[in-house]
């Protein structure tokens, strides 16, 4: 009988560690899994993450935790899943603004956005509002254009905090209209929108979540919208680009992540489950009811998607000299 090599036995027992440490999907999870969200409760990441988090805990028969740890402009809930163990217990939903404008507009992030997370399923995705108080003067774009370039450096708009979309919608709109605004950061978007509502702040470049219910009850004015065609949910108000800004365009999307180095099989199955929640009629009518609509892509496509919108913005910030500590 032949004594088996050592390296055939090391390598055998090193595989069967590997086997034995790896969370199996098919047990997976035995624990309530934590959703940490970079907002404040009330906007639309937060409004989105809610939609999927209960059902979700719902098909994997563990709660799904929903923590918010707003601010910085999500870096903080960024982090905190960036550095958490990849076994699947912590995940967070990211945007076009924690997932990709950051990246570049933040200099020292203590993640890398490509690096440091496993991209699991994109959700949705909604265009943002261009929305004034009903007392601001501007009625359209182009009226709004002609006032900020009559008063450089005067007009106030509020954010749901830097590097978020409601920031980087404003800044492209600056950009691409040559004029210079006064960007007024908030710690989430609900905080933000109290103020534009009670007319502190006369400008936002808000989430459909946000915006909608307040322009149809008339406490803001929707100017128009800030993706590339109109929105099918909001098919009577014009994009930014057919309403006086020709090129510009800005959708904020929501995706599901988790730590670089989860399981394969986990990341499989969490997409599953969320890919199948989001396109349920109740989600996607929920979803309709905050002006955002279901936008499947599966882990693969969410992937190279991701990679695509960090080039994308970071060329955008470059141009436009954005930065933020």
């Amino acid at each position: 009988m032949k004594t088996p090599k050592l390296s055939s036995v090391i390598s055998i027992g090193l595989l069967s560690a590997a086997a034995a440490s790896a969370p199996a999907a098919d047990v997976f999870p035995t624990k309530p899994i934590r959703l940490v969200i970079g907002f404040s409760p009330g906007g639309y990441v937060d409004l989105g993450s809610r939609l999927v988090a209960v059902p979700l805990g719902n098909a994997l028969g563990q709660q799904v935790v929903v923590d918010n740890r707003s601010g910085a402009g999500g870096i903080l809930a960024a982090e905190m899943a960036a550095h958490a163990p990849a076994d699947g217990y912590t995940l967070t939903i990211g945007s076009v603004g924690t997932h990709a404008i950051n990246q570049t507009l933040y200099r020292k992030l203590s993640y890398n956005v490509v690096r440091d997370f496993q991209p699991i399923a994109r959700l949705s995705d909604a265009p943002n509002i261009l929305a004034v108080h009903p007392s601001f003067a501007a009625k359209s774009v182009k009226e709004l254009i002609t006032l900020a370039k009559a008063r450089p450096g005067q007009i106030m708009y509020a954010s749901a905090g830097a590097g978020t979309s409601t920031h980087i919608a404003a800044v492209l709109f600056e950009y691409l209209g040559q004029i210079k605004l006064v960007h007024v950061p908030y710690k989430g978007g609900g905080p933000a929108m109290i103020d534009v509502v009670a007319g502190q702040v006369p400008i936002t470049f808000a989430t459909a979540a946000s915006v909608s219910p307040h322009t149809k009850s008339g406490r803001l004015r929707g100017l128009a919208i800030t993706g590339s065609q109109r929105s099918t949910l909001l098919p009577d108000m014009p994009t930014i680009a057919e309403a006086g800004l020709p090129g510009y365009e800005m959708i904020n999307w929501l995706g599901l992540f988790a730590p670089a180095g989860t399981p394969r099989a986990i990341v499989d199955r969490l997409a599953a489950e969320s890919l199948r929640i989001v396109q349920t009629a109740d989600v996607r009518d929920r979803l309709n009811a905050q002006g955002a609509e279901p936008s499947p892509l599966n882990t693969d496509q969410f992937s190279q998607f991701v990679k695509h919108e960090v080039e994308k913005w970071a060329k955008v910030v470059t141009a436009t000299g954005m930065t933020a500590e």
